[in-house]
């Protein structure tokens, strides 16, 4: 099943839809990368799968290699736009180590300071983002945008 057919229920095969752009920052062959509706951090984003598949044992060779491009663009547009001193990247396999979305393959990225807040969701049960999700997209979809015309065809 595609992204795009959707009918299973699944938050990022209907995130997948051409309609639900806003939050989407690039499109590739086999995955997108879509900014994270509750994020940890301003810049917390997601590189899914297009395919509805849940492991990386699952996963295609082109979908791993697009997964692992478009993790190396998302360091570069957030080190670009967000200067952090490092970047959280996981993988969540299974509902037993945390995956939210279990059955569809994703990898997360979150810029990270030193000093930052994100132990209130943790401590406070709330989020402290001073960026609204529209204002991270606008700042980042460009630099992936040029990310994507610098390496065409998917090479590194």
């Amino acid at each position: 099943m595609t992204a795009i057919d959707s009918g299973n229920g699944c938050v990022f095969c209907d995130a997948a839809a051409p309609q639900q752009d806003d939050l989407i920052l690039v499109r590739g062959r086999a995955c997108y990368v879509i900014l994270n509706r509750y994020p940890y951090n301003n810049g917390h984003l997601l590189i899914v799968t297009n395919r509805h598949v849940a492991t990386l044992a699952g996963a295609s060779g082109d979908e791993l290699a697009e997964l692992i491009r478009f993790t190396r663009h998302a360091e570069i547009a957030l080190t670009e736009a967000y200067q952090p001193h490092g970047i959280n990247v996981g993988i969540n396999l299974g509902r037993s180590a945390g995956a939210g979305i279990a059955d569809h393959l994703h990898i997360h990225l979150v810029p990270r300071w030193t000093g930052d807040t994100n132990f209130m969701s943790v401590v406070g049960n709330v989020r402290v983002l001073p960026e609204e999700l529209c204002e991270t997209a606008k700042r980042l979809r460009p630099i992936f945008e040029q990310l994507s015309r610098e390496t065409p065809g998917g090479v590194i």
